[in-house]
Parts: C-alpha cells; sequence; structure tokens
C-alpha cells in the first residue's frame, strides 16, 4: 500500500470542514476564525506527514534496491567462493576463509604421514585411448581415489598426471599415529576399489584397466605456502616427500609399500612384511620398508590371522607365515608351560 492510500481518510475529513467553512455553519466570527485557524495546522501537519511518508517510501525502496544489490552480490561471491574451493584441498579452504590461515609465503616444520599413487605403465595402457575416453577415465579415476581420501580426512596436495599426492597431519591432526593409520587405511580403501573399477572397465571393453602403486612415509616436512607474492602453492618439501615418492615406484602392482616409521605407527592395525632395504639418494643407509597385507580386522573376518587381546593378554597368529600344524604345536608348547 502506498503512503497516498493511507492518507485517503485524512483528505475526506479536510474536504469535510472545508465545505463547513464555505457554507458558513459556525454561529459566530469567532468561532469560524477558530475553525480556520485549527483546520490550517491540521492541513501543515498533514502536509509534513504526507512529504515524511512519501521520504519514508523513498529510502524504504531505496534500502530495498540496495539489499536486492547486497543479496545479488553475495550469490555471486558465493558462486565464486564455490568455485574457488574446487581448486583447494577443502582444509585448506576452510582454514583460509576462516582467518586460521594466512595467504603469504610461510611455511614451517612438522612430521606428517604423506601418501603418493601412480598409475602403472599409465602411457602403455592409455595409448589405444581417443582423448576425450582418455579424459573421461582420468577424471573418473581421480574423482573416485579423491573421494576416498576426503572421507579419510587427507589433505590433498596435487595431481600429477594419474598421480595422486595427498598428505595427513595439516592443517588438520587427530595425532601422529592416528594420522598414520587413517592414511594406511585409506590406501586399502582405494586399492579395494580400484579392483572394483577394474571390472567395471573391463564389461565396458578397456583392454587394460588402471592398476596402482602406492607408497607411505612418515617424516618431518617443510609445509606451508611456496611460491610468489601473486602465485602460491600450498603443499610439502623435504627428503620425506622424495623418500614416499621412491616408495611408491618400488611397490608391487596393487602394493602398498611402507615406510619404517609409518610400519611402527600402525603396526598394532596393519599386517605388513618387511621387504629388501632400497637404496635412495640422499639417505646414508638402505631403507627399510613393509609391503601392506592388510587391516588385521579384515584379516580376521577372512579367517587368515587369529588375534585376541585382553588385559594382560595378547596373542596373534599369522596363518599366511604359519600353517596350522607348526601353530598347533608352538600353542600346546604354551599350554604345557602355564600348566606346569
Amino acid at each position: 500500500m502506498s503512503s497516498d492510500d493511507l492518507f485517503v481518510a485524512e483528505e475526506g475529513v479536510i474536504a469535510a470542514a472545508e465545505r463547513l467553512l464555505a457554507d458558513g455553519v459556525f454561529d459566530s466570527p469567532d468561532e469560524q476564525k477558530n475553525f480556520e485557524q485549527l483546520l490550517k495546522s491540521y492541513q501543515k501537519l498533514f502536509r509534513t506527514a504526507r512529504r515524511l511518508m512519501r521520504l519514508g517510501d523513498h529510502n524504504e525502496r531505496q534500502l530495498n534496491a540496495a539489499a536486492e544489490v547486497i543479496a545479488q552480490k553475495n550469490r555471486e561471491l558465493e558462486s565464486l567462493s564455490i568455485k574457488l574451493s574446487k581448486y583447494l584441498s577443502p582444509q585448506i579452504y576452510n582454514s583460509i576463509f576462516t582467518g586460521a590461515q594466512g595467504v603469504e609465503i610461510a611455511s614451517n616444520r612438522k612430521k606428517l604421514t604423506i601418501f603418493f599413487s601412480d598409475v602403472v605403465n599409465f602411457t602403455e595402457t592409455t595409448d589405444k585411448l581417443e582423448s576425450e575416453d582418455l579424459t573421461n577415465l582420468l577424471n573418473r579415476y581421480l574423482t573416485e581415489m579423491s573421494d576416498i581420501a576426503l572421507k579419510h580426512g587427507a589433505t590433498i596436495d596435487k595431481y600429477i598426471g594419474d598421480a595422486i599426492m595427498v598428505f595427513f597431519g595439516d592443517p588438520e591432526t587427530k595425532g601422529l599415529k592416528e594420522d598414520a593409520l587413517a592414511c594406511v587405511r585409506m590406501a586399502i580403501a582405494m586399492v579395494r576399489r580400484m579392483r572394483e573399477l577394474r571390472s567395471e572397465w573391463q564389461e565396458l571393453g578397456a583392454e587394460k584397466p588402471f592398476r596402482l602403486r602406492i607408497g607411505i612415509n612418515t617424516g618431518y616436512v617443510t609445509v606451508g605456502n611456496f611460491g610468489s607474492n601473486d602465485r602460491m602453492d600450498y603443499t610439502i618439501i623435504g627428503n620425506a616427500v622424495n623418500l614416499t615418492a621412491r616408495l611408491q615406484s618400488q611397490s608391487e602392482i596393487d602394493g602398498i609399500l611402507l615406510g619404517h616409521e609409518t610400519y611402527s605407527l600402525v603396526k598394532d592395525e596393519v599386517a605388513a612384511e618387511e621387504q629388501t632395504p632400497i637404496k635412495v639418494k640422499g639417505f646414508a643407509e638402505p631403507v627399510r620398508c613393509y609391503k601392506v597385507q592388510g587391516l588385521y580386522d579384515h584379516l580376521a573376518e577372512e579367517g587368515t590371522v587369529i588375534r585376541e587381546e585382553q588385559e594382560g593378554f595378547k596373542f596373534h597368529l599369522n596363518l599366511q607365515k604359519r600353517d596350522k600344524k607348526d601353530a598347533i604345536r608352538i600353542l600346546e608348547g604354551i599350554l604345557l608351560r602355564l600348566k606346569s
């Protein structure tokens, strides 16, 4: 409703008063004069009120217009923010937009768990694919692996062609041991998902579906913003990163190779077999490494591991390394000692 509509009744009152003056219905000149003065005051007040109302309407329209402009700008900012988030790991994006992380060139030392994965013989695998098919296949692979990484709390550092680099422990951490365990669980989930994808791709006619090599290592790195004042990248550098890449290259196909410190952190939950130490540039001694066989919980479900843990008692039997007869002989010996 406009301000003019609000004053229809008042305009009617003024018109009626003016008719009374024109008809001369007053008993005396003084009464008429007082009425005229009262009418003039009322008319003045009416004009002032209507002017204020119109000014209020004008200001309200301006405020509404400004509010719409602000709302539109907010929508544009939200859209831009969503687009920008696609280029950053969620943890980095959140830390920047909450103010916890600056955007200046800066770094610090931290012990992190680092993950590298790479597609085996990627060029050979994709030689027969058209560029459109290759793009779709690669994007599907990266999307599936990234979803698993984010589900396990990884900070996605970068994609290097078909390779993926992520790390655990920055900018958010659950503790060194939990971060390392989350990384290994993520890697196992990725290998399992790749088996499912290979079956799917083979049904679609792919001759050589993707297969992975994975390396995981824990160590001190320099983490932070690197680059120039105009273009920077939040990443990690250091010998621990280089070692992770080397572990990945030495891993078996569809295998996960751990560095010694990672293994030390996860050995209570992860079954792994020590491999021949590898020589790595920058390390004086050969580096100990371990091939992941699986999570003990999963292996127990499959019947390849028997575990029992209670207060003061811990029993672990890996049937992949000991046959049943040998295991029974050892257990019988333990029982004899307990009975004696």
